[in-house]
C-alpha cells in the first residue's frame, strides 16, 4: 500500500497540474527598493549560512519529497549528489514505509553520496498519535544518519486519503515529548498549507528547533489527492481546496511573528532566486524547493546541479542589486509593496 501511494505521489506530481489554484505565494506582492550603487562588487556577495548547526553555502535546502520505491531511491540519490557538490541542505520523503518495512531502507539512505550535507529525517507527526514513539524517531534518524528530524503536519492531506490518519487530538504534547527526548533537533513543517502565528507559538514553546512554514502556492496535495481518487465524489471534495492555506508569504511573516527565538525556513511555492531573497528579507533563515528539484532528479544529478546553480546566481544577483552584501544583510533589508506594472503593457 505504502509503495503504491508513493509511486502514485511521484508520478501525479510529475505528469498532472498539481499547482494550487486561486491562491498564490504573496511574494509577488513585496518588491525590493533596487540599489544603483551597491558599494561593494558582485563577487564580494556572501550566500552562506547557518541552519542548525551546519553551514550551507547558500541558504538552500532540496524539501522532502519521496522515499520507499526503487525509483525514489534513484531520485534521491541524485539529489543528495547534487546537494553534496554545491553545499546545500536536503530532507527525505517519509520514512514510514520503512519503519515498517526495513527492506526499503535503502531507497532514503543517501550518506554515501553526501557525507557533510544538513540531512533531515521525515516521519509524519501523526503517527505519534497512532503508536509511534521515541524508538521509531530515532530509528528514522539512525536510518539515514541525519542530523535533525523533521514531523511532518498534513491534516488536510490525510482527510482527503481514502486511508488517511487523522487522529492529530493531543498532538501537541507528543511533539514535546520527542523535542525533549530525541538528541537531535527536531524541525516541524506543514506539506503545502502553511503555519500560522498561533500554531508556530505553540510549536516554539513545546521545543521545536526550526519551523518550515511551506505555505500555499506551490503544489497542492490536494490536487494530488484529486488525481489518486478512484470515485467521483472523491475527487469533487479533494478538487475543492485547491485554493486552500496561508500563502508563503503571509505564512513566513505569520511564523517569524510568532516563533522569533527559532530558524524558520520558508517552502511552498518558491521557484527563483528572487523569491529566496524575499523569503530571508521577510525573516526566513533558509528556503525549501521541492518540486522543481524533483523534475531535474528524474533527468539526471547533474540537471539538479545546474538548477541549483540557476537558483543560487539569482540570489546573489538579487542580492547585489538590493544592495546586501551577505545573508544577514539581506535580513535586514526592508521590502516595500509591490507596484502594478500594468500600465507600462498597456496599449497605445
Amino acid at each position: 500500500m505504502h509503495q503504491l501511494r508513493k509511486s502514485d505521489h511521484i508520478r501525479i506530481s510529475l505528469q498532472e497540474d498539481v499547482n494550487s489554484k486561486r491562491v498564490s505565494t504573496g511574494f509577488e506582492r513585496y518588491r525590493f527598493e533596487h540599489c544603483a550603487l551597491p558599494e561593494f562588487d558582485l563577487e564580494d556577495v556572501d550566500v552562506a549560512t547557518v541552519l542548525l548547526g551546519k553551514r550551507l553555502s547558500a541558504p538552500l535546502i532540496i524539501s522532502a519529497m519521496t522515499g520507499g520505491t526503487p525509483e525514489a531511491r534513484v531520485i534521491n540519490e541524485r539529489l543528495a549528489e547534487a546537494a553534496q557538490a554545491a553545499g546545500i541542505g536536503m530532507g527525505v520523503g517519509s520514512q514510514r514505509a520503512a519503519i515498517e518495512d526495513p527492506a526499503l531502507e535503502y531507497t532514503y539512505q543517501v550518506r554515501h553520496v553526501a557525507p557533510d550535507i544538513l540531512l533531515l529525517a521525515n516521519l509524519g507527526a501523526v503517527q505519534l498519535n497512532l503508536g509511534y514513539g521515541l524508538a521509531e524517531c530515532h530509528r528514522a534518524v539512525e536510518m539515514v544518519e541525519a542530523d535533525a528530524l523533521v514531523l511532518h503536519l498534513n491534516p488536510l492531506q490525510e482527510a482527503l486519503q481514502p486511508d488517511g490518519d487523522t487522529r492529530f487530538s493531543g498532538l501537541l504534547s507528543r511533539i514535546e515529548a520527542i523535542c525533549r527526548a530525541l538528541p537531535v533537533p527536531v524541525v516541524v513543517k506543514e506539506v503545502g498549507w502553511g503555519i500560522s502565528e498561533q500554531i508556530a507559538r505553540q510549536l516554539m514553546s513545546a521545543g521545536v528547533a526550526a519551523i518550515d512554514v511551506a505555505g500555499a502556492g506551490g503544489s497542492s496535495w490536494s490536487q494530488v489527492e484529486m488525481h489518486r481518487a478512484t470515485s467521483r465524489w472523491a475527487r469533487e471534495v479533494a478538487a475543492a481546496f485547491a485554493g486552500w492555506g496561508i500563502p508563503t508569504a503571509e505564512s513566513l511573516v505569520m511564523a517569524r511573528r510568532g516563533a522569533p527565538g527559532i530558524p524558520i525556513i520558508a517552502s511552498g511555492g518558491i521557484r527563483d532566486g528572487i523569491q529566496m531573497a524575499k523569503a530571508i528579507a521577510l525573516g526566513a533563515t533558509a528556503c525549501g524547493v521541492a518540486a522543481p528539484f524533483l523534475h531535474a532528479a528524474t533527468r539526471s544529478a547533474s540537471a539538479v546541479a545546474e538548477l541549483i546553480t540557476v537558483l543560487v546566481t539569482q540570489l546573489r544577483i538579487a542580492m547585489f542589486a538590493a544592495g546586501a552584501r551577505d545573508i544577514g544583510a539581506l535580513a535586514r533589508t526592508p521590502l516595500v509593496p509591490a507596484y502594478s506594472c500594468a500600465s507600462e503593457h498597456a496599449p497605445g
